[in-house]
């Protein structure tokens, strides 16, 4: 199938299999820790069957062939044939990473590695005890009372398939022909009768509902899970019954019951396509009422697995208040549309507010609160659980403890937070690299634990919570820390810092940021190279977030990163220096003050008998404006930490949609962005956490200099 001809259906199919095969990863992780519960082998087996299902309906012969044999390692497994181990649960993920790449080069219009196929398929036969074949480890959907043969069977030797669609399955982007015409890939097709009892006349007709029913009589010497796995990819959009050859008549009892046309139609229709001769229509319908006795039905003879039961109308309706997927393309321009009437409503309420006409002041009021819940709404759609990325490393954790010989346990909170979608993807390949660097340089050799009294097994612990507005992010780890003599001692040898610098932690764990920059011995597939955590940083900033270093020797290592919920919209509190005006973000502003007159040159103020420190934004960026006589004080917090923000002028509230900033601003310390007011100005984005980094720097290098202090342990 190419790529550029993919139909609705066949997308579908393609997210529901990468959905599957993640819940393989996560089933598979959980066995090999010992942590499953006594559903996850049926649900491993599951996974594997309706990937080979829903791919055989679309003529993957490769995903077909490869998964049918792990799902027979799945089959005898969830059997109790042998014991999960972790020799087995290696062999099974490498499976499921072949699966992903099978299904990835699919959409990406390559070949299939049958080569690799080929490579895995011996390894997964030392479970089997021989060569799976097709028809070997189908398990058999029909009761045994059925395939018993307690009773006589009808004289038919073909299969008989029963088949009522969902009206909606036109709308879902599956086509019931084509379903039909695959079966001809297990045999042969010898008579379709068309069911048209429910069809509609011809003005009520609606072309995209399906009103059809279908008796499909089969030739074929395939298995019922094999007929059945046509069927996988609409279970849930139809109602299907599978009778073998020679099933006796209680099964077609059955069926005629269980069809919503009225008896007497169905046998007509049964005894047209030659599943059932007159004679037996005549002892099944006939006899019971005649004083003969009825045939006796056991409830739940169709068969779970080939056989779902039909469906009541109510619940083949869709849920009220169901999922609907959208491409973020139109996401993107909801944001952008509702960015610009967010624009346009500031700039209504300082026209009003210009004007001061008090009819025109509450429209435009009314205005503003009905554009920020729109606003409020919009960001929403756009907000996803950063568990999304998260689940993604326990693999990750797992395969490089193994290459690197150690126990490592990855431990994962705050996975529901949430954060823009655009956002996700962007700090995946970061994470990755702090993990590989925890596991890395963070968790000691078992022998070094020990002998400092540690346990064997490492931790390295991922965790999101919300803070001030934004999100952070923790890759923490209990290793040894941060060697600060190593590290400065490689900085001086790269000439990254002069001989003798005294430095303090702070700076000295920034030069691990630093381009080239690598403390490793040796190189190796995960570190070395010196290149990573200026990538990392780099990354970070670009999201307008920070990374922060603590580190204590012996102890462990935090890598803390501070992100903006979105990088859409925001609350902003506007102020004003000189003629700039700038925007605190809403979230980190505390409260405002009046700086003291006598305050002069000192950059602090006392705050209830505190200590204040404050930056003076005139001096930061350099404005040259008219100084205002009484300047403002704008309290900001974060991370448990306060400076004052010295300004001219404090306007308020505002709405603010973040704009990139252009080349002449993209190098100035402590911006993160900019935005349109109402009026037309252009107003820039302060960037308070950078800003508290600086402060908070700038007191260490003071005490130091106060008080020289020896280099840091």
């Amino acid at each position: 199938m190419e790529n550029d001809t993919l139909s609705a259906a066949f997308a579908v199919f393609i997210d529901e299999a990468r959905d599957l095969i993640g819940q393989m990863e996560d089933i598979l992780l959980r066995l090999e820790a010992g942590s499953a519960d006594g559903d996850d082998l049926p649900a491993l087996f599951r996974c594997a069957h309706t990937i080979k299902g829903s791919a055989g309906m679309f003529g993957l012969e490769e995903v077909v062939r490869f998964t049918h044999v792990v799902e027979s390692v799945l089959d005898e497994l969830r059997n109790g044939a042998f014991a999960f181990d972790s020799d087995l649960a290696s062999v099974l993920l490498d499976c499921q990473d072949h699966i992903s790449g099978l299904i990835a080069a699919i959409t990406d219009g390559g070949e299939a590695d049958r080569a690799r196929s080929d490579a895995l398929i011996p390894q997964l036969s030392r479970w089997l005890g021989q060569e799976a074949s097709p028809a070997a480890s189908a398990s058999e959907a029909l009761p045994q009372q059925e395939a018993a043969g307690d009773e006589q069977g009808v004289a038919s030797p073909f299969w008989h398939l029963s088949l009522r669609f969902s009206p909606s399955i036109l709308c879902d982007g599956m086509d019931p022909l084509k379903f039909i015409n695959y079966l001809n890939r297990y045999g042969r097709i010898q008579h379709v009768e068309t069911v048209c009892d429910h069809l509609p006349p011809l003005e009520a007709a609606d072309p995209q509902q399906c009103y059809l029913g279908f008796e499909v009589v089969l030739d074929s010497a395939a298995s019922a899970e094999e007929i059945a796995s046509v069927f996988a990819f609409c279970a849930e959009n139809a109602s299907i019954v599978i009778l073998p050859p020679h099933s006796p008549l209680a099964a077609f009892q059955r069926l005629i019951e269980a069809l919503p046309e009225a008896s007497g139609r169905v046998g007509e229709i049964l005894v047209a396509c030659g599943s059932l001769t007159s004679d037996e229509l005549y002892r099944l319908l006939v006899l019971p009422h005649g004083g003969g006795e009825a045939l006796p039905v056991e409830p739940g003879g169709m068969g779970e697995e080939a056989q779902p039961r039909p469906k009541r109308e109510e619940e083949r309706r869709p849920a009220e208040g169901g999922s609907v997927k959208v491409p973020a393309c139109r996401l993107d321009a909801l944001i952008d549309r509702v960015g610009e009437l967010v624009i346009a409503g500031a700039g209504n309420q300082a026209q009003a507010a210009k004007a001061a006409h008090p009819a025109m002041l509450e429209a435009a009021s009314q205005l503003l609160t009905l554009v920020e819940a729109v606003r409020d709404m919009a960001l929403q759609l756009r907000m996803v659980a950063i568990g999304e990325v998260f689940y993604r490393f326990p693999r990750v954790v797992r395969d490089v403890a193994k290459e690197l010989g150690k126990e490592i346990e990855l431990r994962i909170s705050g996975a529901e937070a949430e954060l823009d979608k655009s956002m996700v993807e962007k700090i995946a390949d970061p994470l990755m690299h702090l993990l590989r660097n925890a596991m890395d340089h963070g968790i000691e050799p078992a022998e070094t634990r020990i002998a400092r009294g540690k346990p064997v097994q490492g931790t390295v612990t991922l965790k999101a919570y919300h803070e001030s507005g934004a999100i952070m992010i923790e890759v923490a780890d209990d290793g040894g820390g941060l060697d600060h003599e190593k590290i400065l001692r490689k900085a001086i040898e790269k000439g990254i810092v002069a001989e003798g610098a005294n430095l303090s932690r702070h700076d000295i764990h920034q030069l691990i940021l630093a381009p080239g920059f690598s403390t490793a011995e040796r190189v190796t597939n995960l570190s070395g190279r010196g290149v990573g955590m200026d990538v990392v940083k780099s990354h970070i900033e670009a999201l307008r977030g920070s990374l922060v270093i603590e580190s204590e020797p012996g102890r462990g290592t935090t890598m803390r990163l501070c992100l903006p919920l979105t990088l859409a919209i925001i609350d902003g509190f506007h102020v004003g220096v000189g003629g700039a005006q700038f925007i605190v973000p809403l979230d980190m502003v505390v409260e405002c003050l009046e700086l003291p007159q006598c305050q002069g040159d000192v950059d602090y103020m006392d705050k209830d008998g505190a200590a204040l420190p404050f930056v003076r934004l005139r001096e930061l960026f350099g404005e040259r404006g008219p100084a205002h006589p009484r300047p403002r004080v704008v309290t900001v917090s974060f991370a448990g930490k306060r400076i004052g923000l010295v300004v001219d002028r404090i306007y308020g509230k505002c709405q603010t949609v973040i704009k990139p900033l252009g080349a002449l601003f993209q190098h100035v310390p402590c911006v993160t962005g900019s935005t349109i007011l109402g009026d037309g100005e252009v107003a820039l984005i302060i960037d308070v956490v950078q800003l508290i980094q600086g402060v908070v720097a700038r007191d260490v290098q003071q005490r130091q200099r106060n008080a020289p202090a020896a280099l840091p342990a």
